[in-house]
């Protein structure tokens, strides 16, 4: 039985892959009709421009940009969109840069001022069409003056380390920047700028999302300082990074573009896919299987041993009260939990939920948990997650594994990688945040 929900568990999972395909979440909110080109309930006139450009950044700008090309086909001058490594489409007009994530590198530096200079030659007469996706931090790295990249990139690492939220990273990130917070949008000005936005941030906020290169930025510097004394973080930052964000603070750098501020009055931006939507269509396949679905929540965040503790403690009062949902039974959520990293291992936020998940399920029948994220990756690792259940830890044991050294040693990878109970769905080209999912016979 318990072999069998796991496979479940992964159709499942793959169903809510395909609901955020890029290339169709695209389409769906931007269709040619003559000269008029649609983008939901908003309508363009072609005449009205020059050229039309596409440019891009995130793990599913690449096969965003393939769906713009169909759209448009001749009609689209060019362009340039900067993915991570191996995260590629085919593409006829518009230029494809590899770069790193997590952690920026030289070639994202180097794609993202090639990209600055793209929309800073444009005028009036021209329309950009903005793909963006999570991961697009990481790929437009364009450190403000005095900092370098490598600089810019010590920080980085420190912040993920820290478990700051995404939108605590974010905001640092934005006044280390010279395209974030609104910057790109400043520097594309006057041409009229549109951004398809697919979401990896819980709650979908426009200005979190990849940093918000094309809208107004509501953080301050005071906040980023708020941010780095919350984790005791101002004595291990890069003395530039501190230097700049102290300057920004008393006054001495100007604060990034907000929301009210006229370079906005010729941009849009409209979210083609959500968390939501992924979580809906695996609510649709798990009933096809014969579960009763009950969505939990999108918009779940915080400690991640928390979070695998109420998934668990969920899991056995069905099995022990019918509550909240009777069996057969499989509860659904999303968002994105945070790890503080202790250990010298390796693995990801997913696999760290679902290690924690099975040393609480530990000898419980007809329970099965998948965490995974939706971008194919859970941290520097190849897989996307794991899938446990209440004979993960026997089977660990029987093995000579212990789960609570892995887990303490923040190893989560390995572990699941000796019992081959890794979720590897290769790049899958989207990213909507993370995907977990509880079934219960």
């Amino acid at each position: 039985m318990q072999t069998d929900l796991k496979e479940e568990a992964r159709q499942i999972f793959r169903a809510g892959l395909r609901a955020v395909d890029p290339i169709e979440a695209v389409k769906r909110f931007l269709n040619l009709e003559g000269n008029t080109l649609v983008l939901g309930e908003q309508e363009l006139d072609l005449e009205d421009f020059e050229g039309i450009w596409a440019i891009g950044a995130g793990k599913a700008s690449a096969a965003m940009a393939q769906a713009v090309e169909e759209v448009l086909g001749d009609r689209l001058n060019g362009g340039l969109v900067i993915v991570k490594y191996d995260h590629l489409a085919p593409l006829r007009k518009i230029r494809l840069l590899e770069a790193g994530h997590p952690t920026p590198d030289e070639n994202g530096w180097r794609g993202t001022q090639e990209l600055v200079r793209l929309v800073g030659n444009l005028g009036r007469q021209d329309l950009v069409l903005f793909l963006l996706s999570g991961g697009g931090s990481a790929l437009l790295p364009m450190p403000v003056e005095g900092i370098t990249l490598d600089e810019k990139m010590a920080a980085t690492n420190l912040l993920l380390k820290s478990g700051v939220s995404i939108q605590e990273m974010n905001t640092v990130r934005k006044h280390l920047s010279q395209v974030k917070g609104g910057q790109l949008a400043r520097l594309a000005h006057p041409a009229t700028l549109i951004s398809l936005i697919l979401s990896d941030v819980v709650g979908d906020p426009l200005d979190v999302i990849a940093s918000g290169p094309t809208v107004g930025d509501p953080t301050t510097y005071k906040e980023c300082q708020e941010v780095l004394d919350r984790y005791a973080l101002q004595d291990k930052l890069p003395t530039s990074v501190k230097s700049h964000l102290e300057a920004g603070t008393d006054g001495k750098v100007p604060e990034t573009p907000k929301p009210d501020e006229p370079i906005f009055s010729r941009t849009l931006s409209i979210l083609v896919g959500t968390n939501m939507q992924a979580l809906k269509a695996a609510a649709k396949q798990a009933e096809k299987l014969g579960y009763t679905s009950l969505i939990l929540s999108s918009l779940i965040e915080g400690d991640t041993t928390e979070a695998a503790r109420f998934h668990t403690a969920l899991a056995k009062e069905i099995v022990m009260s019918g509550h909240p949902v009777l069996r057969p039974a499989c509860l659904i959520s999303g968002g994105e939990t945070t790890v503080v990293v202790r250990g010298k291992g390796k693995g990801g936020r997913n696999q760290h939920f679902a290690l924690e998940a099975a040393l609480e399920l530990e000898g419980l029948e007809g329970v099965c948990l998948l965490s995974g994220g939706t971008d194919g990756t859970d941290g520097p690792t190849d897989a996307a997650g794991a899938v446990v259940d209440g004979d993960t830890v026997a089977r660990a044991l029987a093995k000579g594994l212990n789960p609570r050294e892995f887990l303490a040693e923040n190893n989560s990878y390995h572990f699941f990688q000796h019992l081959d109970d890794l979720l590897i769905t290769g790049p899958t080209n989207t990213n909507v945040m993370d995907l977990r999912l509880v079934l219960v016979k």
